[in-house]
């Protein structure tokens, strides 16, 4: 298992990823809305003059198997930065391989790394599976509104994968 950072040369990859994570959540009732972002977007906002966010990819055998799309956020109060987690996909047939927890181990880094408080993201508490993974990574439910689960979760240090 490899874990990268992406590069302009992944748009068209991250273009699907985010495709097929949109695909997961309709199925599980999660989202509905119609994807508007694009490969020129993703260009745009992801490895334009100004880096909106980042993408982590997941390799197995030299083959993208899965996806971590994060950005900085910043406490004002607590003067430290987070991590906001906005997609982790791995594909299907991959699950259950390591490739989700060798991309939470990389964040754990990253925020190590940058001394932030912690990493935050939701989940769609209709994805059981989903929860079951970042409760055996020992994330916290910290907050829920109707199917969305707010969680935390800054491991002393990132799990093994």
């Amino acid at each position: 298992m490899n874990i990268r950072d992406a590069t302009p040369a992944d748009v068209a990859l991250i273009y699907q990823f985010i495709q097929k994570k949109s695909e997961f959540d309709r199925s599980v009732g999660a989202y509905s809305g119609i994807l508007g972002t694009s490969p020129a977007k993703i260009q745009q906002t992801l490895f334009g003059p100004t880096s909106f966010a980042q993408v982590l990819l997941a390799e197995y055998h030299n083959q993208a198997i899965g996806f971590a799309l994060y950005g900085f956020r910043y406490s004002s109060f607590a003067g430290q930065p987070s991590i906001w987690l906005d997609d982790l996909f791995v594909e299907a047939t991959q699950r259950s391989q390591g490739a989700g927890a060798a991309l939470m181990a990389q964040l754990a880094q990253i925020a190590q790394s940058h001394n932030c408080a912690h990493l935050a993201w939701t989940a769609d508490d209709r994805n059981p599976r989903g929860l079951q993974f970042y409760d055996r990574l020992g994330a916290a439910i910290i907050d829920r509104q109707g199917h969305r689960c707010y969680l935390q979760w800054m491991p002393s240090r990132p799990p093994a994968t």
